[in-house]
């Protein structure tokens, strides 16, 4: 590589990020930039990508963060140009993915813990829609089995972060550009985020805990979450996600035990309560409470 040539194009090559809009990038849109501004910059054509790459990184503002996802998973590599915070950085793994589950509950305020592992969520292409008639030895064998859990999580010493592919629901509850409870909440994100509104939030971590830190985080969710939740918007959200199990008896529940109000109550004690339901998987000792024909952990 004729180092000359690129050292002297420097300040043209480091104006160009400086004005890109776009601060994150994959190794092939690099090789683009290179091809595209390469006569420009007069670099030569033996300059290749991998060169091109270690210039930015050793004499630019570029940073390499690699995701090792394991198998059958495919690792995944992103360039940051200057001070980009990580939640810019994970919300390029997916298109359209967003912040969910126990990193919604953090960007929303509403846990006092700082959770170890970055949720983002992308949804299936299609609806999908569950056959079968819902039984009560159905309900019991699901529920007395482990939780079904991904593998698509990448860790390092830095960071881990999993992707969760939820189903298609037209990413109904996904607030883009939402503005941080507190902003420094997420693996350093200053400013606004991709991530489940607050109703959407409730939801998905009653139906998934496994996700959100436990049932125990989940019940405090939902308490702190009373001066700004809807439960109207609630209850008519979950409507319209369909679910075949009748989470609705996990969610009355929480909001009767956070504190809210009997008339709030009412909107989820009219649903349809044809099972005896479960809170979370594999519980080993189990309570039952009648109101809500619903099985919780002793104790809890």
């Amino acid at each position: 590589m004729n180092r000359s040539r690129i050292q002297i194009a420097k300040p043209d090559i480091v104006k160009l990020f400086d004005e890109l809009p776009k601060k994150v990038h994959k190794q092939s849109e690099l090789a683009m930039i290179l091809t595209r501004d390469r006569a420009f910059w007069r670099l030569t054509q033996s300059t290749t990508t991998s060169d091109f790459i270690k210039f930015l990184l050793t004499s630019g503002k570029l940073r390499r963060i690699t995701f090792p996802f394991p198998k059958p998973y495919s690792q995944e590599t992103r360039y940051a140009w200057g001070d980009v915070h990580f939640s810019d950085i994970v919300l390029t793994l997916k298109s359209h993915c967003h912040f969910s589950h126990y990193s919604a509950v953090q960007i929303h305020g509403l846990t006092e813990q700082i959770p170890k592992t970055t949720y983002i969520n992308f949804e299936q292409p299609l609806a999908s829609n569950s056959t079968g008639e819902l039984s009560q030895k159905s309900i019991d064998m699901a529920f007395r089995r482990k939780a079904r859990t991904t593998s698509y999580i990448a860790e390092t010493d830095d960071f881990r972060v999993c992707i969760l592919n939820g189903k298609n629901t037209d990413y109904l509850g996904v607030v883009d550009n939402f503005n941080p409870a507190n902003e420094t909440n997420l693996n350093g994100v200053v400013g606004k985020v991709r991530v489940t509104n607050l109703e959407r939030t409730l939801i998905d971590i009653a139906v998934r805990p496994v996700y959100a830190g436990g049932v125990h985080e989940v019940l405090k969710a939902y308490r702190l979450a009373q001066s700004a939740l809807s439960v109207n918007r609630l209850a008519a959200m979950l409507q319209q996600l369909k679910y075949i199990y009748p989470f609705h008896q996990a969610i009355g529940f929480y909001l009767e035990r956070a504190g809210y109000k009997s008339t709030l109550l009412d909107l989820f004690r009219r649903f349809r309560v044809d099972f005896d339901f479960y809170l979370v998987h594999q519980m080993k000792e189990m309570e039952y409470v009648k109101d809500w024909r619903l099985y919780v952990p002793k104790g809890f």
